[in-house]
Order: structure tokens, then C-alpha cells, then sequence
């Protein structure tokens, strides 16, 4: 009786070690996101865009998002992001570290001697409602304050944060 005993306490235990190494597992796993530029408007022609937003400084870069738990989707514009007037086409890389969602901007070929500022919309999948940082790493605002924030996904499906940018392309209109 004794040894039946001790075989199941020790299948038991077995049995404990193993689900809690799979379950570290999946808590250490990283978050394996996928998305891709949706779309972008043309270069601000005297900084507004008839079929976007229009309703934003030009003195300001922001996000807004949007989560649609039922299908896993974050949904990122940013408005007044800095671009190239002329480029060949516009992209976003998006990785992560940890519960940082990190999208990286940029242009495949500046073809023109001017900046301009774009909106952009971003759909990200497979995205659980959790807390995040998001993190904006864009080419021509590398001296600026980076667009960086806090968005918790379980308790506010969406949200908005903005920076104040006045060095060119941002900030161009109060300069006319």
C-alpha cells in the first residue's frame, strides 16, 4: 500500500514540475506579432489631408489606437508622422521586446529634397489584450521626443498620445 502511495505522490509530483515549466514557458515566450502598413495619405499639401484627419496640428505627431479584442487586432494611425516628399514607397517593421511593441518607420528611396508630414494606419494581429509600451522609432525625428506610450488594452480598447514637435517637417505652418 505504502509503495502505491509513493508512486502516486511521485507521479504527482512529476506531473506538477511539468506544468509549471510549460506554463514559465509560455509566460517567457515573446509576443509574436504580425501587421503591415494599410495605409498612408499623400505628402500634406499645406500640411492638411482632404481624406484623412485634418483636425491635428501640424506642431503635433500622434497615435491613436484601436483594439478589437473579438479579432485580436490593434489598429495604430499616426498622424503627422515625417516622411521624404517624394519617397518610393513607405513601411512600417514591427517586432517586440518583451511587452514593448516596437514599429519602425520608413521610406524605400528619398527622391526629392524636401520633407513633408503623411498619416498613416497600421494593423497589427494576433495582439492580446494586455498591457503595452508602444514605441514609434521614425526616421526624421531623431532629435525629438519620441513617440513612446503606455496603452492598456485589457481596460481602454482605445487612446490617443501626442508629442509636440516644432523642428521641420512639423511645425511648418507657423512658420508661413
Amino acid at each position: 500500500m505504502r509503495k502505491i502511495f509513493f508512486s502516486i505522490l511521485f507521479l504527482s509530483l512529476i506531473g506538477l514540475i511539468i506544468l509549471s515549466c510549460e506554463k514559465e514557458y509560455e509566460n517567457s515566450k515573446q509576443l509574436e506579432l504580425t501587421g503591415e502598413l494599410v495605409y498612408n495619405t499623400s505628402c500634406k499639401n499645406g500640411l492638411k489631408s482632404s481624406s484623412y484627419e485634418t483636425t491635428t496640428p501640424d506642431t503635433l505627431s500622434c497615435v491613436e489606437y484601436t483594439f478589437d479584442s473579438t479579432n485580436n487586432k490593434l489598429t495604430l494611425k499616426h498622424i503627422n508622422a515625417g516622411f521624404n516628399c517624394c519617397p518610393d514607397s513607405l513601411y512600417v517593421k514591427i517586432s517586440s521586446n518583451g511587452d514593448t511593441i516596437i514599429i519602425q518607420e520608413y521610406e524605400a528611396n528619398a527622391q526629392c529634397d524636401c520633407n513633408c508630414l503623411y498619416d498613416l494606419e497600421i494593423e497589427l494581429n494576433d495582439v492580446k489584450a494586455k498591457k503595452y509600451q508602444i514605441r514609434f522609432i521614425e526616421p526624421y525625428a531623431t532629435d525629438q521626443q519620441e513617440l513612446l506610450f503606455g496603452a492598456d488594452l485589457i481596460n481602454n480598447k482605445m487612446g490617443k498620445f501626442c508629442v509636440t514637435r516644432k523642428q521641420y517637417p512639423w511645425g511648418v505652418e507657423s512658420v508661413n
